[in-house]
Order: C-alpha cells, then sequence, then structure tokens
C-alpha cells in the first residue's frame, strides 16, 4: 500500500475525513531506509521535477574526521557500538544519525543522515 503524507483519515472527533479530490504523486512518502553495516548499496527513488535522491541501504566504509588533524580519511566499518535513537538499532546494526560506530581507526559518531545521502560522515570520539 502507498504511503500518503495528507491529512489523517479521522477527525479529531473520531469521525471520518472524506477526500473530495485523489491522491497525488507530490504526497507520497517512503518507508525510512534501515542503513546497516555490509557491502555498499545505494537506492535511488525518482522525486518532484525527475531529480533523484539517494538512500545507503548497507555502508562498509565511512568518512571519519580527525579533529586534531582537522584532515577527513575513510576507515571501514565493524559495527555500531550505541545508538540513542533505538537501543535495538544496535543490535541489528542500522546506522543513524547520531550512533556511535566502532571503526578501524577506534570510535565515532555519525554525523550524517545515512538514509539521506551516498556517504556517511563521523567525527572520531
Amino acid at each position: 500500500m502507498v504511503i500518503v503524507q495528507d491529512r489523517s483519515l479521522r477527525k479529531h472527533t473520531g469521525g471520518r475525513n472524506t477526500s473530495t479530490r485523489p491522491r497525488r504523486v507530490a504526497q507520497k512518502g517512503n518507508n525510512p531506509v534501515m542503513t546497516n553495516v555490509g557491502a555498499k548499496r545505494v537506492r535511488t527513488n525518482r522525486s518532484r521535477g525527475g531529480s533523484e535522491r539517494a538512500g545507503l541501504l548497507s555502508v562498509d566504509e565511512i568518512n571519519v574526521l580527525d579533529s586534531n588533524t582537522k584532515k577527513y580519511s575513510k576507515a571501514k566499518l565493524k559495527n555500531v557500538k550505541e545508538n540513542s535513537a533505538n537501543r535495538n538499532y544496535v543490535r541489528r546494526n542500522i546506522l543513524t544519525k547520531g550512533a556511535i560506530v566502532e571503526t578501524d581507526k577506534g570510535t565515532a559518531k555519525i554525523t550524517s543522515r545515512p538514509g539521506q545521502g551516498k556517504a556517511v560522515n563521523a567525527v572520531l570520539q
């Protein structure tokens, strides 16, 4: 079934809202992209105006910023150590903004939103 970002089908009183027109493509929504640790896979969705939005389904390399030297470098991703968004994401190795991950260069905190771009950025802790 299609996810539609429209008003609720129920009124605040519990009665039903009836639409005066059909659903539009511009109201279409998407399920959340649960980016996890694995070989890099990217999903692209066509958005309004013919442009494309990319979302990472899985990734194994991240861009890590060393705050002392102010330089980025690539690091291999091992697993998720902490995630304040949901504790079950740690068990499932799901990457979100703010998650603390283990890399081969040390622990890092993710600063980008992996489900909405083609790369994952992080800062070493």
